[in-house]
Formats: C-alpha cells, sequence, structure tokens
C-alpha cells in the first residue's frame, strides 16, 4: 500500500513537501517515483530513485526545482518541490516498481495559484 500526503494550496515561488509512506511490500528493494496528472492530460515521469538511492531521474520541468529522496528505514519516501509554478498544478502519485510488482497511491492534489 502506498499512502502519499503533503499537498495542498501554494502560491508562486512557494514550497511543499510530498511524503509517501509503503508498507506491504520490500520497500528497500523498489525502485520509487512520483508522477503527476493535470487536468486533460496524460500521467507523467516527475522524479525517480533506485532502492539504495544511487540512481536519480528528474524530468527536465522540475529539474533544479524538485528533490526526491528515500528514507528505507521508515518506507518513506519524499519530494521536496521548491519554486512551484502554476503549471505545477496536478495530483501526484507515487509509485513502486520491484520485479512484477508495480503499486499506486492514490495521489495527493498540489494546486498553486495566487
Amino acid at each position: 500500500q502506498l499512502v502519499e500526503s503533503g499537498g495542498g494550496l501554494v502560491e508562486p515561488g512557494g514550497s511543499l513537501r510530498l511524503s509517501c509512506q509503503a508498507s506491504g511490500f520490500s520497500f528497500r528493494w523498489s525502485t520509487m517515483s512520483w508522477h503527476r496528472q493535470a487536468p486533460g492530460q496524460e500521467r507523467e515521469l516527475v522524479a525517480r530513485i533506485s532502492g539504495a538511492g544511487g540512481s536519480i531521474t528528474y524530468a527536465d520541468a522540475v529539474k533544479g526545482r524538485f528533490t526526491i529522496s528515500r528514507d528505507n528505514a521508515k518506507n518513506a519516501m519524499f519530494l521536496d518541490m521548491n519554486s512551484l509554478k502554476s503549471e505545477d498544478t496536478a495530483v501526484y502519485y507515487c509509485r513502486s516498481q520491484w520485479l512484477s510488482f508495480d503499486y499506486w497511491g492514490r495521489g495527493t492534489q498540489v494546486t498553486v495559484s495566487s
């Protein structure tokens, strides 16, 4: 199970920290990622982190502004979002992938607006 939290309404230029709490599977072996879906658009990858945290990938749109991290001892993943823009408004989902296992959370809404 994956449960996201930390979304909300923030003004442009502001910051938010999203959290994804995992349970019921081998978190430390899983590649974890954040995805987002804006209204009328397809879901897209935001950032991905390998099991040990040694490999990290960001979408070009968020490079330099977002930071993905994980705490394997707490079965948790995070997304620190800075310098938020209106185009970052979306539902943000966390995802876990390991072998044939592929889990998604239900999402948390992030709205960037003045």
